[in-house]
């Protein structure tokens, strides 16, 4: 039987990651209100983000599809740092990550036949001692709106990066590694090969 894959995320580079392991996917992103609770813990936010997004969109579908949804933020001693509404709110991101060790959280969720799987995935980052030089060519890039804690890893970003410790792909936004073990906990086999990866 085939299965209809449902990307429940509007993430150019969610997209990208699916599209580069030649599945074929819709795109139905969910809109929820993504404020943290109060007192909420960076890793119990992600989760309740993608299940959230992934539970929505699943009602959206026939109960056969598959639902992935994905949440990624970046934490800093339990401070959450989502996307910044603009360039001031980048700006103040990266002073307070500058220089300093902090964690990226990717939450996936997926849906399929009313059953579900979830799970997190961490990498460690450390940005480096961000001159005020640097920090304004790289918000001038623009690529900061967009991104957990305003900055892009994969692009431009990395100019901010001075070590990375685990998965770049859950600090993109999407394991494809812990995205095929959860398909795997629902009895799904996409035909993902993760030795080419």
């Amino acid at each position: 039987m085939t299965h209809k894959i449902v990307l429940a995320s509007r993430s150019p580079r969610r997209k990208d990651i699916l599209e580069s392991l030649n599945l074929s996917f819709v795109i139905d992103p969910p809109d929820i209100d993504e404020s943290p609770l109060k007192n909420e813990s960076p890793i119990n936010y992600v989760q309740r983000i993608a299940a959230t997004k992934a539970d929505l969109v699943a009602k959206r579908h026939d109960r056969q599809s598959i639902v992935i949804a994905a949440d990624t933020t970046v934490a800093l001693d339990n401070e959450i740092f989502g996307q910044p509404r603009d360039l001031n709110e980048a700006r103040l991101m990266i002073q307070k990550l500058s220089g300093k060790t902090h964690s990226v959280l990717t939450a996936i969720s997926v849906r399929c036949d009313g059953r579900s799987s979830d799970a997190v995935d961490s990498a460690t980052v450390t940005m480096r001692e961000v001159t005020s030089e640097l920090l304004e060519w790289y918000l001038a890039t623009g690529e900061s709106l967009g991104k957990a804690g305003g900055y892009a890893v994969q692009g431009h970003g990395a100019a901010l990066v001075e070590d990375l410790s685990g998965e770049i792909e859950t600090v993109i936004g999407l394991s494809v590694v812990l995205l095929s073990r959860l398909l795997g906990d629902l009895g799904i086999d996409l035909g993902i090969d993760l030795e080419r990866l």
